[in-house]
C-alpha cells in the first residue's frame, strides 16, 4: 500500500514526522475535532467515522478534546485555516496546495509529541468530510483489525465541482419509493464518501399518486432529504418539469405558490432544474421568464440558490431563441443549462453557452436499452429479459462516458432509477473527483468498504466480469461460464455477506447471466431441430410435421434447464427485496410496471421463436390448399436458412447479423409491445432505422434478390443507388424485395444502406423499422 506514500520525507514538517512505513493500528484512536469546522460537519464527519467503523469492527471510537499524554493514536479533524488543534501544531502547508482548494483534503500520517496521528485536513467542512471517506475507503475493517495498512500523505481537490446523483422519492423508483428516512441517510452518506457532493431530489409530482411502498408521505420525505444534505453539506438540487401551458395565469400562479411552500419548507435548497421539453412543451419565451419568477421566490428562502434549464426536445427555433435571451438579456439570476437525453450536443452547448453560465451534464447512468447511453452490441436475450435496469455494473463504460463528455461541463447530476447503478454512480462520483483515477482500484476500494477487506480484490475483479459478460454474442461468450463459477465460490467463502444488498446484486446477475446464455444455447437448438423436422415436410406429412416440430419446440417449457439457478434467482429477488426494497416483479414485488426493473417477471421469456411458430402454424388451416400451407411452412422454416449462397442477418441481434456494419442500436430500439411479453418474432422485436451490411465473395454474374422484413418504409440503396423495389409490403413480418442488377456483383461485392425516411412527426412505435435483411441468390 505505498501508493499513500506520497512525501515520504525523514524531516520535520510544522513539528509532524511523517512515518515512513508500516501500517496504522487505530483500535484505540481517539477522534479530535477543530472547533473551527463549521456546524453541522463538526458533528457530522466524526459521527460517520465512528458509526462505518463500529459497523465493521469490536472498535467504537471515543472523541476527546485534549491530546493524550504520550503513546497514543489520534485521528485528528481540522482545517487547513488552522495552525494548532489543542495546543498542536497542525500540519498545514502554504501555497496553492490541495488542501486549500475548494472541497480539498490532506491525510497525512506521523508521529507527534508521542503519539501516532492520523491527521485529515479540509479546506472547508467538505473538505473534512472526503478525507474521511477517503480514509474509510482505505481502512482494513473487521472484526479483528482497524488499520490503516500503511503510512500517507494524499492531497486530493475534485476537479469538477458539481458531483451528484438523482434520487427520486417517487412512484416510478425500482427501490427508492422503499426507502425509509434513514435508508436515505446511510445511502446519501455512502455517496458523500465516494466523493458525491450533490443530490436530486423529485418534489410535488408524487402526491396524488402515491407508491404502494411509501413509508412516509412524498412531501414529507423530500422535506427529511434535504435536511440530509444540510448535515451533510450536500448541495441538494430538485428535478420539476413544467408540464402545464405557462400562459394558463390560473396554473402559472398555483404552481408559483406551490414551489414557494417547498422552499420555505426546505432547511437546505442549492438548485432548482427545470428541463425544457423532457417532459414539458412550453416555448423558451414563456419558460425564461417562469425561470425568472422562480428565481425570485426561491432566494427569499435560499439567498445563494440558482435556477437551471435544460434544453431537451427544444427545436432549432427554439434553442437560438435561448441563446438570443441570454445575449440581449443577459440575466443574472441564470445559472446555467443542463445537458441530458434529447439535448444539443454537450460541445455545442459549452461553446454557445456565455462563459459567466455554468454546463451540467445529465447522464442516464441507469437504463441499458431504450436509453441515452446503450450497451454496445448488447445481445437479444439480454435485452429482452434483463431490460432496462438490471443490476448493470459498466465501470469501464462508465469511466469512457465520464471522460469523453466531461471536460465540456462542471461535472454531472446522474438520472438514476433506483440502487441497481450504484457501481456506475461510484465510478462517476469517482472519476469526476480523480478524473485518472484508475478503475480497477476504485472497484476495489468499494469492494473494500462495502464487503470487506480479504475479498476486495476478488469481488474488483468478478464486477469487471459481470461487465465481460455483457460483450458481444452471448453464445460465444464463455466467460460468463467463468463469471458464475467465480461469484459462487466468493459466495460460499462469505456467509456473513448473505444480507448485503451490493452483494445480492452482484450475485444475481452472475447467476441471471449464466442462466439466460445456457437457456439461449438450449432453446435455439430446439428451434433449429424444429426448422429442420418442417423443413422436410410434404403435402402429405405437413400435419404430423407440424405437431412434432411444435413439440420440440415447445420441450423449452416442459423440460427447462438448470432448474437450480432458476430458484436461486428467485432467491436472491426476494433478497433484495427485503434488504434493499428492489422491485423486481410487477405481481410480486409491486414494481411500478414491467420496464422499471422488473426482471424476474421474464427471466423465462422465450429465447427461441417458439410463441410465433405455435401461433404461426395455427394460421396454417385458414390456408386454402395444402400446397399453400407447405409455401409457407418453407418460410417459416427457412426463415433464418436461406439456402447455399444466400445470406440471412438479423440487422439488431449481434449474435446473427454478421454482415451488419453499423453500430446495433439494439439497445435503445428494442420494441416495447405487450408489456414485453409479445409473441411476435424475436427478430421483429429489435431493428434499427437504417443499417448498412457489406457482402464480399459473391459469385459474378448470379442474380441476387434483396428481400427485407421490418414495418414501414425501407429506402433502399446499393452501392450507392437507390433501386425500385419489386415486391413493396408495409406491415409488420411482411417482405419488400429489390432485383440486384447484374452490373453491381461483377466484382463479387455489395454495400447495401437505407436511407432514413423522415418520419419526427411520427411516435417511435409508428415510425419506420428494418429487422431482417436476406441477400437471397436465385
Amino acid at each position: 500500500m505505498k501508493r499513500f506514500l506520497i512525501s515520504a520525507i525523514g524531516v520535520a514538517l510544522c513539528s509532524l514526522q511523517i512515518l515512513l512505513a508500516g501500517p496504522v493500528n487505530l483500535q484505540k484512536a481517539v477522534l479530535l475535532v477543530s472547533p473551527s469546522i463549521p456546524q453541522p460537519m463538526r458533528e457530522t464527519a466524526p459521527r460517520m467515522l465512528r458509526e462505518e467503523i463500529a459497523k465493521r469492527t469490536a472498535t467504537t471510537l471515543k472523541q476527546a478534546e485534549t491530546w493524550p499524554k504520550t503513546g497514543g493514536v489520534v485521528i485528528a479533524l481540522a482545517l487547513s485555516t488552522d495552525a494548532a488543534l489543542y495546543g498542536v501544531d497542525v500540519p498545514v502547508r502554504t501555497g496553492e496546495v490541495a488542501e486549500r482548494k475548494p472541497e480539498g483534503f490532506r491525510v497525512v500520517t506521523g508521529q507527534q509529541g508521542g503519539n501516532t496521528t492520523v491527521w485529515i485536513i479540509g479546506a472547508d467542512a467538505r473538505g473534512i468530510l472526503f478525507g474521511a471517506g477517503w480514509l474509510l475507503r482505505q481502512l482494513q475493517m473487521d472484526a479483528t483489525q482497524l488499520r490503516l495498512p500503511d503510512a500517507a500523505d494524499v492531497a486530493l481537490s475534485p476537479a469538477y465541482p458539481i458531483r451528484g446523483h438523482q434520487l427520486g422519492y417517487r412512484t416510478t423508483a425500482n427501490s427508492y419509493d422503499a426507502w425509509t428516512v434513514a435508508q436515505f441517510e446511510q445511502y446519501i452518506r455512502d455517496l458523500a464518501i465516494f466523493g458525491s457532493n450533490s443530490v436530486e431530489g423529485i418534489p410535488f409530482h408524487e402526491d396524488e399518486n402515491p407508491s404502494v411502498h411509501f413509508h412516509i408521505p412524498a412531501a414529507e420525505m423530500r422535506i427529511k432529504m434535504s435536511d440530509i444534505c444540510r448535515q451533510y453539506d450536500m448541495d441538494y438540487w430538485v428535478w420539476t418539469p413544467v408540464t402545464f401551458e405557462l400562459h394558463d395565469a390560473a396554473k402559472r400562479k398555483a404552481e408559483l405558490d406551490m414551489h414557494e411552500s417547498f422552499y420555505r419548507q426546505c432547511p437546505r435548497l442549492d438548485h432548482i432544474f427545470v428541463p425544457g421539453g423532457d417532459p414539458g412543451d412550453n416555448h423558451p419565451r414563456e419558460v425564461m421568464p417562469f425561470l425568472k419568477d422562480l428565481h425570485d421566490r426561491l432566494v427569499k428562502y435560499h439567498p445563494k440558490a440558482k435556477v437551471w434549464l435544460s434544453l431537451q426536445g427544444f427545436s432549432v427555433e427554439q434553442v437560438d431563441y435561448f441563446y438570443r435571451y441570454l445575449d440581449q438579456q443577459k440575466p443574472a439570476w441564470f445559472a446555467g443549462v443542463v445537458s441530458g437525453p434529447s439535448s444539443p450536443p454537450m460541445a455545442e452547448t459549452r461553446y454557445r453557452l456565455p462563459k459567466q453560465y455554468g454546463h451540467r451534464q445529465y447522464p442516464d447512468i441507469t437504463h441499458t436499452v431504450r436509453c441515452e447511453f446503450p450497451v454496445e452490441h448488447w445481445d437479444q436475450a439480454y435485452a429482452l429479459t434483463l431490460g432496462r435496469e438490471p443490476a448493470n455494473p459498466r465501470p469501464f463504460a462508465s469511466a469512457r462516458i465520464q471522460g469523453t463528455f466531461g471536460p465540456f461541463t462542471d461535472g454531472f447530476v446522474a438520472y438514476s432509477d433506483g440502487c441497481h447503478d450504484d457501481v456506475n454512480k461510484v465510478i462517476w462520483s469517482m472519476r469526476a473527483f480523480e478524473p485518472a483515477k484508475d478503475v480497477t482500484e476504485i472497484l476495489t476500494e468499494y469492494s473494500r468498504f462495502f464487503f470487506n477487506p480479504t475479498v476486495a480484490g476478488q469481488a474488483a475483479s468478478g464486477m469487471l466480469a459481470l461487465e465481460q459478460n455483457w460483450k458481444g454474442p452471448l453464445a460465444q461468450n464463455g466467460g460468463v461460464e467463468a463469471t458464475y463459477a467465480f461469484w459462487k465460490a466468493l459466495e460460499a467463502g462469505q456467509p456473513k455477506l448473505a444480507g448485503n444488498w451490493r452483494w445480492q446484486l452482484c450475485l444475481l446477475r452472475a447467476n441471471y447471466d449464466v442462466y439466460t446464455r445456457r437457456r439461449q444455447l438450449y432453446e435455439q437448438k430446439l428451434e433449429q431441430e424444429a426448422n429442420g423436422i418442417l423443413a422436410g415436410a410434404t403435402e402429405s406429412t405437413i400435419d404430423d410435421a407440424v405437431t412434432k416440430a411444435l413439440d420440440v419446440i415447445n420441450r423449452a417449457d416442459k423440460a427447462p434447464v438448470s432448474p437450480d439457478i432458476r430458484a436461486k434467482i428467485d432467491a436472491l429477488c426476494a433478497d433484495l427485496y427485503a434488504s434493499i426494497g428492489l422491485q423486481t416483479s410487477v405481481p410480486k414485488y409491486k414494481a411500478k410496471g414491467y420496464e422499471r426493473g422488473a426482471l424476474l417477471d421474464f427471466v423465462d421469456y422465450p429465447l427461441n421463436n417458439r410463441w410465433w411458430l405455435t401461433d404461426e402454424c395455427g394460421k396454417l388451416k385458414s390456408l386454402p390448399t395444402k400446397a399453400a400451407q407447405l409455401e409457407r411452412v418453407k418460410v417459416l422454416a427457412g426463415w433464418e436458412n436461406p439456402g447455399p449462397g444466400s445470406y440471412y442477418d438479423d440487422v439488431s441481434n449481434v449474435s446473427k447479423g454478421p454482415r451488419v456494419t453499423t453500430l446495433s442500436d439494439d439497445a435503445t430500439d428494442v420494441a416495447w409491445w405487450d408489456n414485453g411479453s409479445s409473441r411476435a418474432r424475436l427478430s421483429s422485436q429489435l431493428f434499427q432505422r437504417a443499417p448498412a451490411l457489406t457482402y464480399t465473395n459473391l459469385e459474378p454474374g448470379a442474380r441476387y434478390v434483396i428481400r427485407v422484413a421490418g414495418y414501414g418504409e425501407a429506402l433502399l440503396r446499393v452501392d450507392g443507388k437507390r433501386l425500385e423495389p419489386v415486391v413493396y409490403n408495409r406491415e409488420a413480418e411482411t417482405f419488400k424485395e429489390w432485383i440486384v442488377p447484374l452490373s453491381l456483383t461483377m466484382d463479387g461485392q455489395l454495400s447495401v444502406t437505407f436511407d432514413e425516411p423522415e418520419e419526427s412527426h411520427l411516435n417511435w412505435r409508428k415510425q419506420s423499422r428494418i429487422s431482417d435483411v436476406w441477400l437471397l441468390k436465385r
